[in-house]
């Protein structure tokens, strides 16, 4: 693992047509986005499954998403996003799919970017590629309590995986199918992605970050309140510092 940014390409790096592609979009009460998420995955390629996993919405998102053509896992009661993220890798892992994309279902990823994401996993280059707000001249800027926790976060996993990251909480991704097995396999589940990133460093997969830009949620109430924020921080530092002393993990067999 020894780049962590890659630049935009500079033209589309479409998947090929055998390929087979599934797109993941976890959500809990999104009625208000979903289905323009949907509308715009299948606008940037007609080609890819959509699987909503519905994380016991008490709205119409499951219905929604339905009446838009994707396949919807509904989840009998809420997991949380750890849950219901590894359920679409597990889906994904069942039915065969060679790539995998992950997209919230808030409206803030846009699928028009996911050829930046495609770019270095159909090269061959990362098992995985990252949608990062803070790579290259992005200029997102969080609220002051949640950006200091995400620039902690960066630090400490840059050091833990010994590669530069700066979005450890980013779900924005695409991976290919050995990432997919992986996260089938074993997915954090409470705050998952800073975990998972140091999870792909043990079980040596590659990682590369490539620039994003993201919106403002289409609707919906983001689930991390001030107080979850500071749960999240001491619950992860605790969590990556464990991390450390397990047994070195090498790479999972495909099942």
């Amino acid at each position: 693992m020894s780049e962590a940014v890659v630049p935009a390409p500079a033209r589309a790096a479409s998947p090929p047509v055998a390929l087979r592609r599934v797109a993941i979009v976890p959500a809990r009460n999104e009625a208000d986005a979903v289905g323009g998420v949907i509308d715009e995955i299948r606008a940037f390629d007609p080609g890819y499954e959509i699987v909503v996993v519905d994380d016991a919405s008490t709205d119409r998102t499951g219905a929604i998403a339905a009446a838009r053509g994707a396949h919807v896992v509904r989840l009998p009661f809420n997991l949380g996003i750890g849950g219901a993220v590894q359920t679409g890798f597990k889906y994904a892992l069942e039915h065969g799919f060679e790539l995998a994309v992950r997209l919230d279902g808030d409206g803030q990823h846009d699928p028009a970017q996911l050829d930046r994401l495609l770019e270095p996993v159909l090269r061959g280059e990362a098992d995985i590629a990252v949608g990062s707000r803070f790579a290259g001249t992005a200029s997102y800027r969080p609220p002051l309590a949640r950006r200091l926790g995400i620039r902690l976060f960066a630090r400490v996993v840059s050091l833990l995986v010994r590669q530069r990251v700066t979005d450890t909480t980013s779900g924005f991704q695409a991976l290919n199918r050995r990432a997919i097995v992986l996260f089938a396999a074993d997915y954090p589940h409470d705050y998952p992605e800073v975990e998972a990133t140091v999870m792909l460093f043990k079980h040596r997969l590659r990682l590369v970050e490539v620039p994003v830009t993201m919106r403002e949620r289409a609707g919906g109430t983001s689930s991390i309140t001030a107080l979850r924020s500071v749960y999240y921080m001491v619950k992860v530092l605790l969590a990556l510092f464990v991390a450390i002393f397990r047994r070195r993990a090498v790479p999972l067999d495909e099942r």
